[in-house]
């Protein structure tokens, strides 16, 4: 279920929020400080403050990720720092990045500014339009001699912000898509409570048990240098 990727599928612009554990206090700030535009709060990206909904997700530290048969959770690198996960399903992909924001103000405006910018500078076109989380991005990238249909999504929270990322089938196909914004409305934010920068990323860390699977092969003797090894992996 888990794999590692050091680049991402589209474009992240400098500057555009592109590339700690918290106790459940201040529930009532933090939701008071969430962004306007959601109405109730029937559904997410939570914060790891509010009384959520308990289903199963992947621990992955700052961000817990709801988890669901056919998908596969790949890890954003870099260098050695996890700072993002995509989820494939059905020709699809979704990446998610949590990133440190302003307590009273959010960023989702001034990050999809930039990221417009960036994907018309590659030579992409994008335009706002109203999507299920209020204005998104929706931008059609150049890759491998074709346009990329994508579609940039955001949600400013209490100190972070949440970039998600469409691309592939559910870009345009709308049944694809809802399994995906799913996810993104069922994620938990775990900011903690250290200081950080505005668009600095919350660090994330492979779940428990992927994390005793590296060790494991870590400290096995390497027997034959050609046979490959263990994966870290979970069939659902």
């Amino acid at each position: 279920m888990f794999g590692r990727r050091r680049r991402e599928q589209t474009p992240a612009p400098a500057g555009a929020a592109g590339p700690g554990r918290a106790e459940e206090t201040g529930r009532a700030e933090d939701a008071e400080a969430r962004g306007s535009g959601h109405g109730a709060r029937e559904a997410g990206p939570w914060d790891a403050g509010e009384d959520y909904p308990r289903r199963e997700r992947v621990d992955l530290g700052g961000l817990r990720l709801p988890v669901d048969p056919g998908f596969e959770v790949q890890l954003n690198l870099a260098g050695e720092q996890i700072v993002g996960a995509v989820v494939v399903f059905d020709e699809s992909a979704l990446q998610v990045h949590a990133f440190a924001a302003p307590k009273r103000s959010g960023i989702w405006d001034e990050v999809r500014a930039e990221l417009a910018e960036g994907v018309k500078s590659a030579g992409g076109t994008a335009e706002e339009r109203q999507g299920p989380f209020g204005v998104e991005l929706a931008a059609r990238v150049p890759a491998e001699g074709t346009a990329q249909p994508v579609r940039y999504i955001g949600v400013d929270g209490p100190r972070w912000f949440l970039r998600a990322v469409i691309s592939g089938r559910a870009a345009l196909d709308a049944g694809t898509a809802a399994t995906l914004e799913d996810v993104v409305r069922d994620i938990v934010v775990v900011r903690g409570d250290e200081p950080m920068a505005p668009k600095e990323p919350i660090e994330l860390q492979l779940p428990p048990e992927a994390r005793q699977a590296v060790e494991r092969r870590t400290e096995a003797p390497d027997l034959n240098p050609f046979e490959r090894g263990p994966e870290i992996a979970e069939v659902r």
